[in-house]
């Protein structure tokens, strides 16, 4: 079933396509590296950056963070702060980068988050976010990429079916039409962030009944979407806009994203062979090592892709051990895919032979070739 049409659908088409499903905003995780392989397993598939902060990006301390790919798109960047003029400087140094949409945190409970008065404990201060929304939607201007929020069902003592109507009220308010809610709590006292991503309950049905209510906002949702067949029944009812998947799209890709165009599409597309994903990086590895990178930067990313064959163990312990090490390169790739897939076979070098691609791969790394100039 298609998703519930709203007036917020103001999107272009493939954006909102594309955000049926999408790859959450992952610290340490979704850098340059972890979305360039994810692309090799869907192309259409709504991948975001990791958190960056917007004070550090002004301050230029991070700007090499916006760098990437543009085989990443469609691809959203998101944003951390609660200083409206510094996100507006942010969303200005972002705005011709190529990002499709730039999204405020505000479900992120660290620590250090919290000291920075940006993330969850927004949740507390509905006006400052909005003052923050609007300025980053007129830092965007007319045409530039889309602004978004992302928050949780809200914080400590809140009771969400009270607060959480009026919190998305201040963010409609501010022009924004897009948000993603995680459908926890976040208990910013007495738990800590990996604590925050499984004690409090889910309540994927208060966040549904908001999408169904809602008509000036389209509603995706976050939180404990484990599979693409959670992602399918989530999307059934035709009220969410989309679903976005975490922890369970970084540990088994395969699971996750190689069936995601034909969900997101409603196309008959085949599945994504993971040896086939390994495969068409290979060039993008191989540009990355020219340029003075090592290959445990990408591989790191790479290491739950035959989740659950025979040979995956074998696989991530390769990669592991050998990935480090000075001088490792795609023959390193090769050996480790050599114990998934005995037959791709072993070269003179003692690294698995070149195999032949199927035509997927092809496809998949004639573009990774393509889009090799903005790496850095």
């Amino acid at each position: 079933m298609p998703c519930r049409a709203t007036i917020a659908d103001t999107a272009p088409e493939g954006l909102i396509r594309a955000r049926r499903l999408s790859v959450a905003p992952m610290m340490d995780w979704t850098d340059r590296h972890c979305r360039f392989f994810h692309r090799r397993f869907s192309r259409e598939a709504l991948l975001y950056t990791e958190m960056i902060n917007a004070a550090g990006l002004v301050k230029g301390e991070a700007d090499w963070l916006l760098d990437h790919d543009p085989a990443e798109h469609p691809l959203a960047l998101q944003l951390g702060g609660s200083d409206p003029g510094v996100l507006a400087e942010a969303v200005g140094m972002a705005r011709e980068r190529g990002f499709a949409e730039i999204n405020l945190n505000i479900g992120c409970p660290s620590d250090r988050v919290q000291s920075g008065r940006f993330g969850a404990c927004l949740m507390r201060e509905p006006a400052i976010v909005a003052e923050c929304l609007r300025a980053m939607i007129e830092a965007a201007g007319a045409g530039g990429p889309e602004i978004t929020a992302k928050c949780r069902l809200g914080v400590d003592e809140q009771a969400p079916e009270e607060t959480l109507p009026v919190f998305l009220d201040h963010v409609a308010g501010a022009g924004v039409r897009q948000v993603i809610v995680h459908a926890r709590k976040a208990w910013l006292d007495g738990l800590s962030p990996k604590e925050n991503r499984t004690i409090p309950p889910l309540d994927h049905g208060l966040v549904l009944a908001l999408a169904a209510a809602r008509d000036d906002l389209a509603i995706s949702l976050n939180g404990g979407v484990q599979s693409l067949d959670a992602v399918r029944d989530l999307l059934a009812p035709g009220v969410l806009a989309g679903v976005m998947v975490g922890r369970a799209a970084y540990h088994d890709p395969t699971a996750v994203l190689a069936g995601a165009d034909a969900l997101i599409t409603g196309e008959d597309r085949p599945a994504v062979l993971p040896e086939d994903a390994v495969l068409a990086m290979e060039p993008y590895i191989d540009a990355h090592l020219a340029r003075g990178g090592r290959l445990h930067s990408v591989t790191r990313h790479m290491l739950g892709a035959f989740a659950g064959r025979p040979g995956a163990r074998a696989w991530r312990r390769i990669l592991s051990e050998e990935a480090t090490r000075d001088g490792a390169d795609v023959a390193t790739l090769r050996r480790a895919l050599a114990a998934v897939v005995p037959d791709v076979g072993v070269g003179h070098d003692g690294g698995a032979a070149a195999p032949q691609l199927t035509g997927t791969a092809t496809a998949m790394a004639a573009g990774t070739v393509a889009g090799t100039a903005c790496l850095a």
